[in-house]
């Protein structure tokens, strides 16, 4: 592959990721990769790639890129406003840019998201490391030498765009999204230590408001708000943990565990947020609010099946983005 893009302002956070390593957890590794997972396949799938390729994601925005090379791109996951050449940029779409174009991300539009996930054809080269390319930032492997991208990272990746010109104009449906919103009510089921609280914690930790504390990251959300006293205050033997996971220390405030988390842990564990609602968490930013809403078992799988129905949604053609390829296609066929 050759030289794809060049980074011009790399915003608070962005990093190269994929789907994670989940075979590397029996080594103590994160499972790691992207935070909002269905994004970032939406963003793959848009530009024909395997769902698990290495893309881009940009946490809060403020961040840009020059186009090396003529690329299929798709942008999905938070609304930071995009831009091509200072032009509106349709979102979940899959779109043909030219050599020497800047992308260009802004804020958050509508009080809302978190991270967006930026898709070429072809993906992002960089070297796998424990079978993934993903960066992994609290070991400093994967990605870009395990740093977050900067200013004047060159990234390699595309594909030959006379094959993949027929593809640009899909959009994403939006009935086909996870249900964005501000202030989210994560689906949770009980834990496996709930004797280890007081009677009523489970209904205390669905009633109350939660927001997202300073010292939040890729790991987890430490969430301020109603505190959850123990029965037992110190931890108990360690145990494997997943993303969703709501452990609570011995001061009574939950951390919600998100993408980058440690595979054990030894906090006694209240409630899990279920795998279809990850996504909504993953578009939250330190100081925004979240609530918890109790659910069953049955109403998790069927979540999770509407999600992957989802992901395996048929594109659908926009008429305005067809005309643009047309002019696209021409422009590569006649460029010397």
């Amino acid at each position: 592959m050759t030289a794809a893009l060049r980074v011009l302002d790399a915003g608070p956070l962005a990093t190269v990721q994929g789907l994670g390593r989940l075979h590397a957890q029996r080594y103590g590794v994160a499972l790691g990769g992207a935070m909002d997972r269905f994004a970032l396949q939406a963003a793959n799938r848009l530009v024909d790639n395997p769902l698990d390729a290495a893309a881009i994601e940009i946490t809060a925005g403020n961040a840009g890129c020059e186009l090396l090379a003529p690329l299929l791109l798709a942008v999905t996951g938070a609304d930071f406003g995009a831009t091509l050449d200072d032009e509106p940029l349709p979102a979940w779409t899959t779109l043909y840019a030219r050599a020497g174009q800047e992308l260009r991300f802004g804020l958050r539009q509508e009080n809302w998201g978190a991270r967006a996930y930026l898709a070429v054809g072809g993906g992002i080269d960089v070297p796998r490391v424990l079978g993934a390319r993903d960066t992994n930032l609290a070991g400093a492997f994967g990605g870009m030498d395990g740093r977050p991208l900067r200013s004047g990272d060159i990234l390699a990746g595309g594909t030959a765009i006379y094959d993949t010109l027929p593809l640009t104009g899909r959009a994403w449906p939006t009935w086909a999204r996870p249900p964005y919103t501000a202030q989210p009510r994560l689906r949770v089921l009980p834990g496996p230590h709930l004797d280890l609280f007081a009677d009523d914690a489970l209904a205390v930790l669905c009633a109350g408001s939660w927001q997202i504390g300073s010292q939040s990251n890729r790991m987890g959300y430490r969430l301020a708000g109603t505190a959850l006293p123990n029965v037992e205050s110190g931890n108990i033997p360690s145990h494997g943990v997943v993303p969703g996971t709501l452990q609570v220390p011995p001061n009574g405030a939950p951390i919600l565990l998100m993408a980058d988390a440690q595979p054990t842990g030894g906090y006694p564990i209240i409630a899990v947020v279920i795998a279809a609602d990850i996504p909504l968490a993953a578009q939250l930013l330190p100081g925004d609010w979240l609530h918890f809403a109790p659910t069953t078992l049955e109403e998790a799988v069927g979540a999770w099946r509407k999600l992957t129905e989802w992901q395996s949604t048929p594109l659908i053609p926009d008429g305005i983005v067809e005309q643009l390829a047309w002019a696209a296609a021409i422009d590569v066929r006649l460029a010397p």
